[in-house]
């Protein structure tokens, strides 16, 4: 039987798994866009 309370534990867990993912995916984007300015300013 799913319950109301299994579902909602299910949600969090997926949500908490999706916030992981954001975090590493910004500083994943951070990490790329500090790296493009530097290799802009070479090719100058």
């Amino acid at each position: 039987m799913f319950t109301i309370e299994m579902a909602y534990a299910r949600m969090r867990e997926m949500q908490a798994e999706a916030n992981r993912s954001r975090v590493h995916q910004s500083a994943t984007a951070e990490r790329r866009a500090a790296k493009k300015p530097a290799a802009r300013a070479k090719k100058s």
